[in-house]
């Protein structure tokens, strides 16, 4: 992907603040829904929008748990809710899956992609996909992390 994308775009949480601790109802523990977002600062030019959430603390390695892609260009993302075409996430299923990590502490990163373009890619399309689609029509990124630490 781009190694020249300007990190304009605004991404925060009423649920979370960057650094903290996700609340318990947006992950496995709880409700495991999405939690809500707040989007700003949409560069010129901008299509669509594509959020990835994944863990790269996962054992194996940069684990998905949230792939929507062909957002319309949207202020806010809803509590549970379906903001645009979902892609499949590393358990195997088009929905969110929220944190829920085997052991320890785990970052979760909430990363907004601001396209040139829509991907018009089928649902449940493959995070490998989606990136291969989005390369070359990156204009804008922001980021949200949160931590998780599972309860067993």
């Amino acid at each position: 992907m781009e190694t020249n994308v300007i990190e304009n775009l605004k991404l925060s949480s009423p649920a979370f603040s960057a650094g903290d601790t996700i609340p318990e109802k947006f992950t496995c523990d709880g409700e495991d829904v999405n939690p809500p977002l707040e989007i700003g600062d949409f560069p010129e030019g901008t299509q669509s929008l594509v959020l990835h959430v994944n863990d790269p603390d996962a054992p194996s390695g940069n684990w998905t748990h949230w792939l929507v892609y062909d957002m319309p260009l949207l202020h806010t993302i809803e509590e549970n809710s379906t903001p645009g075409t979902v892609g499949m996430n590393d358990f195997g299923e088009a929905k969110y899956g929220g944190p829920c990590p085997p052991i320890g502490t785990h970052r979760y990163f909430f990363r907004l992609y601001a396209l040139d373009t829509r991907l018009s890619l089928p649902p449940a399309s493959t995070r490998d996909d989606v990136l291969a689609q989005m390369e070359n029509h990156i204009i804008g990124t922001g980021e949200l992390m949160g931590l998780f630490s599972h309860h067993t």
